[in-house]
């Protein structure tokens, strides 16, 4: 290894892993599935990086590791627009959530983000939101059966 801390910080990565596994496998598996989802993978990775990083070739390229070019030039007044578009975004997102709730707001949301801001087909839109709303309902509604909370809208009106 190159320094003692990927070490540490790998093996504090173990642990806590390891110990989100041993947690979880004894939960339900409604009430370990996202645990485990998460530890698992993240064994698994530090467990590889470990041994890529103890028995692996060395590296050879000098270079950065990536090789991203990104230009400054940019003006800020393109940065700044583009920054309050995504904030923009952002809030429209959890006001939805907050108003109609999370079931029916994320189709809503990937329709209109792909139609209006990155300006796909509408045919290409409705196509994508289905399949995402097809993922998200028979993943998190039916074999989950998580609950989400109804929107303040269908709250107010009694629905």
């Amino acid at each position: 290894m190159k320094t003692k801390g990927h070490l540490y910080f790998s093996a504090f990565l173990l642990l806590v892993s390891g110990y989100a596994i041993f947690a979880a496998s004894r939960w339900s598996f409604k009430t370990g599935f996202f645990p485990l989802a998460i530890a698992v993978p993240l064994l698994i990775l530090v467990l590889l990086h470990l041994y890529l990083e103890s028995f692996g070739a060395p590296e050879v390229s000098k270079g950065p590791a990536v090789e991203a070019d990104f230009s400054g030039e940019v003006s800020q007044d393109v940065a700044r627009r583009r920054v309050v578009t995504i904030f923009a975004w952002i809030a429209a997102f959890i006001l939805c959530v907050y108003l109609i709730g999370f079931p029916l707001t994320v189709p809503l949301f990937i329709f209109f983000f792909l139609k209006l801001q990155s300006e796909v087909s509408g045919l290409h839109s409705a196509g994508l939101t289905a399949i995402t709303w097809g993922f998200f309902y028979l993943l998190f509604q039916r074999l989950v059966h998580i609950q989400f909370e109804a929107g303040a809208i269908q709250t107010w009106l009694g629905i």
